[in-house]
Formats: C-alpha cells, sequence, structure tokens
C-alpha cells in the first residue's frame, strides 16, 4: 500500500480539505491495517461526503472503530448510518460484526436473521420468513 498512500497523500496536498481525497488517503491507511491513522482521515472526510461514497466512508469508518475495539462509537456509528441509509444491507451486515465482536452475540444473530428475511429471494426462506423474524425478535430481546 506504500505507493498507493503515496499517491493520495500527494493528491491531499494539492487538494487539502477534499473530503473524497481525504476518503482515499483513509482508506489507504485502512488497507495497510493502519486504522489509527485511518481514523483520522474518516472523521475530517465524513462531513463533505455525500451519497453512495458517504456511505462507503461510514462503513469504513465503523468497521475500524470495531477493528480498534472502540465498540460504543462503532455501534452508534451503524446506528446513525443504518438510519441514513436504510437500504443499505452491507451497512447492517458490518453492524452485525461490531455486535458480535462487542460480546452481542444474540442481536447480531438477529440483525443478520433479518437481512436474510429481507433479502434473501427465495421459496425456503419465504416460507419460513414469520418463523425467521419471529427468531430474529425475540434474539434481539435477550440480554
Amino acid at each position: 500500500m506504500g505507493p498507493t498512500i503515496a499517491f493520495f497523500e500527494k493528491l491531499l496536498t494539492e487538494h487539502p480539505d477534499n473530503p473524497y481525497v481525504l476518503y482515499e488517503v483513509g482508506g489507504s491507511y485502512d488497507t495497510a491495517g493502519d486504522e489509527e491513522t485511518a481514523v483520522g482521515y474518516y472523521e475530517r472526510a465524513l462531513p463533505g461526503l455525500t451519497g453512495e461514497t458517504r456511505r462507503k466512508c461510514l462503513l469504513q469508518y465503523g468497521s475500524t472503530l470495531r477493528n480498534l475495539e472502540r465498540f460504543d462509537e462503532s455501534l452508534a456509528m451503524f446506528k446513525s448510518a443504518c438510519a441514513e441509509f436504510p437500504e443499505s444491507d452491507s451497512l447492517r451486515v458490518f453492524k452485525a460484526l461490531t455486535l458480535h465482536a462487542a460480546g452481542m452475540k444474540d442481536k447480531a444473530l438477529a440483525t443478520l436473521l433479518l437481512v436474510i428475511a429481507d433479502k434473501v429471494d427465495s421459496a425456503e426462506i419465504k416460507r419460513y420468513e414469520a418463523a425467521i423474524r419471529g427468531n430474529a425478535d425475540y434474539l434481539a430481546g435477550l440480554s
């Protein structure tokens, strides 16, 4: 990732406040395994991002917070991101990963069951959709 980071860092010197460049720099550091550095770039980028790039940045930021074991911040971010982008299945899946990492395994499974019930279009899943949703509700209510 060294050449990629160098490219985006150079681009950032030319466009120091561009949120899209900040996002790419953060993503480069994130991919390189330097999550602490990535977080700062994501935080600087987010206020200026819109649309699909904002959704991707929110996902990457929340995932990075999870990797840094900042679970409360990650969960709060995913809750907000899921409200902002309710159609995003990837945000819900990565929220489930944070729930699992934070020790909330029942809520993590409940979240994934709802993604399955909402998005898997098969006769078998549709036949048992009410049961899947009922189990998701039950699991989400457990402590």
